[in-house]
Parts: C-alpha cells; sequence; structure tokens
C-alpha cells in the first residue's frame, strides 16, 4: 500500500487513539523525544522548525497567518526550536508576526544567523535580526555558511560571554566546505554545529557528525528532505512493511526517524507550510527509532528505488 503524507493525515483524523502511545493521556499528542545540548544539558525536542523559503510570504496577511497556524500547531505538539537567517527574505518579521500572535510562548528555542560579508555589519544585523523577531535575547546565533567566520565568532563569543545570547553556532549547507567546517569545529568551543545530513546526503557521517559527538556540539540538520525533492520523489512509492516497526507511517516520517537516529543528531528541522505536515514531522520523534541495522536497512531500500 502506498501511503502519501495526505492519506495519512487523513487516517490519524479519523484514528487518532493510533497516535496515543502508552501513558498518553488520550487526545493530547505524543511527547517528541528529548536530546540534550552538551554544552549545557539544556533538553530540546528533537524536531523543530525550518523557515527557508517557507516563511518568505512577504506581507501577504493570509500567508502570514498560514504561517502563525504552522508555528501554532509546532509549539502545540511539543516543538522549541524555530530556525532562521537574514538571508531567508521575510522569514524574520514573519515569525516575529507568528509570535506576536500567539502570545509570545515561553517554549520557543530561538536559533538565528549572522550572514553579513562585512564583519563590522555583525552586530547591526543580529540586533535587527532580534527586533524583528520580538525577542529579549536569541537562544542560538549561528554564522551561516562561514560567511566572514572569524570575526563573526569573535562578535558571538563576546555576546554569550555577556549574556546577550546563550549558544554560538556555525553552519553549511549541502556538503559545502567541509574541511573548513572541520577546522572550525576542532579549533573553537561551539555549542551547535548545522549541517545537511539525510537518508542519501551522509557525508557527515565520515567526520562531522563522529567530531561533534567528540567535541561536545550539539548538531542541527537542515535540508533532511532536500527541500522537498527527497519526499516528492519518494512519494509513488511503496512503503515497506517493516516501516510500522518504528512507527514510520510516512516517507517524511521514515526519512525523520532515520536522521534522528543517528546519535550525533541533536535536532532536525525541516519546513513545511502546513499545519498537518509539521504535526507528521514533530510526530516522527516520537516511538521507537531504528537501530544501527534498521538504519543500513532503511538506507538500503532508498538506495535501490
Amino acid at each position: 500500500m502506498i501511503i502519501t503524507r495526505r492519506t495519512f493525515v487523513k487516517a490519524a483524523a479519523t484514528s487518532g487513539a493510533a497516535l496515543v502511545l502508552p501513558g498518553t493521556a488520550p487526545g493530547a499528542p505524543p511527547a517528541p523525544v528529548m536530546r540534550a545540548v552538551p554544552s549545557s544539558g539544556e533538553m530540546l525536542p528533537a524536531v523543530g522548525l525550518g523557515t527557508w523559503i517557507t516563511f518568505n510570504v512577504g506581507d501577504d496577511p493570509v500567508l502570514r497567518d498560514e504561517c502563525a497556524e504552522v508555528m501554532a500547531a509546532f509549539f502545540a505538539a511539543g516543538g522549541r526550536m524555530i530556525d532562521s537567517s537574514p538571508m531567508y527574505g521575510s522569514s524574520q518579521p514573519v515569525i516575529g508576526y507568528g509570535l506576536e500572535k500567539l502570545g509570545r510562548p515561553e517554549a520557543l528555542f530561538s536559533a538565528e544567523k549572522v550572514w553579513t560579508s562585512s564583519a563590522a555589519d555583525g552586530p547591526a544585523q543580529i540586533e535587527q535580526s532580534r527586533r524583528l523577531w520580538g525577542v529579549p535575547r536569541f537562544d542560538l546565533v549561528q554564522v551561516h555558511n562561514l560567511v566572514a567566520w572569524e570575526t563573526h565568532l569573535e562578535t558571538l563569543f563576546a555576546k554569550k560571554a555577556d549574556g546577550r545570547i546563550r549558544y554560538v553556532g556555525i553552519t553549511t549547507s549541502e556538503g559545502r566546505r567541509h574541511d573548513l567546517f572541520e577546522q572550525i569545529m576542532r579549533a573553537h568551543p561551539l555549542d551547535f554545529v548545522q549541517l545537511t545530513y539525510n537518508i542519501v546526503d551522509r557525508e557527515a557521517e565520515e567526520r562531522l557528525l563522529p567530531l561533534a559527538a567528540e567535541r561536545g556540539m550539539a548538531v542541527i540538520v537542515n535540508r533532511p528532505f532536500r527541500q522537498g525533492a527527497l519526499t516528492r520523489q519518494l512519494e509513488g512509492e511503496t512503503l515497506p512493511d517493516w516501516a510500522a516497526e518504528i512507527g514510520a507511517g510516512t516517507w517524511a516520517q521514515f526519512i525523520l526517524k532515520f536522521i534522528l537516529s543517528h546519535p550525533s543528531v541533536t535536532v532536525a528541522i525541516p519546513a513545511t507550510t502546513r499545519v498537518e505536515h509539521v504535526r507528521e514531522n514533530v510526530l516522527a520523534a516520537t516511538g521507537p527509532l531504528p537501530d544501527a541495522a534498521m538504519r543500513d536497512q532503511m538506507a538500503a531500500y532508498v538506495r535501490n528505488l
């Protein structure tokens, strides 16, 4: 049987009991798996919310409200981390609009980036981002794609020392500049690293994920679905019967459970414009996760399709 996101959500709506784990109150969403930030011990739900493209909706009031609804569903499902960047068009003010509309949820873990080739402009850009979100301070600020990373890291570590941010990180995407990324990880006491990793993009398994564990750095996974291309590619394929053993009812959950089962991964940040998808994504962080043998089986299954 081919199960798409749409058929999964429809089935869940008509059979809510199937989504309730033992010990969970009827009607309440199951609690997502929590992961520790190594540098502090703070616990975070293993699925966050990305905003690249999906929240770049400008001033359109209908689309802004749809983004706010996605955020509301995300928090209701137990989510915390929302990730953005000055690179993401109007995503920052749209997040700010949603947070204001939702009454500034206390659960929020705000993950932002600095992204300017002018090192001197970094502090002003971070402050502008903070105003757009409407938060008193960011939990995490990351150097986006290593742009002007040396000076920006100096700025971020100073802000952390002063209590103006809580954590410092760096990011890369689509497998770019892994050699430099590794060098920075080895040389600096980063709290977080963000990188691309999924069931077909596995280069990070070789050096970066083991190094993050060795250095005590939390890992945020971006582009888990290859910006939707991976789930679209798999949508017409049959989900294996044994996916039920780990509670994966859709390809999106299958992919997320593969990612989250890696011991070095802290949070994956899929982006979406739809309430039912954000609920489905967070649900992937509940129930069993694959062991090493099943991870190999999952990767082989997708590779052979």
